[in-house]
């Protein structure tokens, strides 16, 4: 290993400077391997135990070091660096709709409604136009019940559209309102949404 000798008749942070620019000619003209960085730097203290001044001997062994410690830097192999996890079940919410969900109807409403126009067609009329009004009022009835059963049982759903992170869309259907707007970061968590 070569050394840089300095002349004592230069100035300390002069003989820094030229101490400094002859270890970075010196790294560059091989690799080092640590304990080649590591004599290095201590033939670099030698040298600084010459400087006339304790500021400059200060200075010099700074420099020393801060050489030392971009050779050692330079050695250790490269941190790896890992990529954040992509949450699949991560997304936005990008619309919220309302629609009125028909009721359904059983015979019980088809029922009532048949008897109730029966009855109503029956005061219609004599003989055969009587009948007819009866079983007209019946069907009619019939459907009337069945129509007046689904509205009553009619119900609002709430269906929330979100896109997740890596791209696919879902829907989600809610019996009440579940207070998600649109633009709302949310998660999956089992068969709903929850906030994220």
């Amino acid at each position: 290993m070569s050394r840089t000798l300095i002349p004592r008749s230069i100035p300390g942070w002069l003989a820094a400077g030229l101490l400094l620019g002859a270890c970075n000619l010196g790294a560059q003209a091989q690799t080092p391997t640590a304990s080649a960085a590591k004599a290095r730097y201590e033939a670099d203290k030698k040298l600084c135990a010459d400087e006339a001044s304790s500021e400059a001997r200060l200075q010099c062994r700074r420099d020393a070091k801060a050489i030392y410690d971009k050779a050692m830097a330079a050695l250790a192999p490269p941190k790896p660096t890992t990529l954040p996890a992509v949450c699949t079940t991560c997304g936005t919410v990008t619309a919220v709709k309302v629609t009125e969900k028909p009721g359904e109807s059983n015979a019980l409403g088809m029922i009532a409604g048949g008897v109730a126009g029966a009855v109503l067609g029956n005061q219609v009329g004599g003989g055969t136009g009587k009948t007819l009004a009866t079983v007209a009022g019946a069907a009619g009835g019939a459907y009337a019940g069945k129509k007046v059963q689904e509205n009553m049982n009619a119900s609002k759903v709430w269906t929330v559209s979100v896109r997740y992170n890596d791209g696919k869309t879902a829907e989600f259907n809610y019996e009440q309102d579940p207070g998600f707007k649109s633009g709302d970061a949310v998660r999956k968590s089992g068969d709903v949404l929850v906030r994220n």
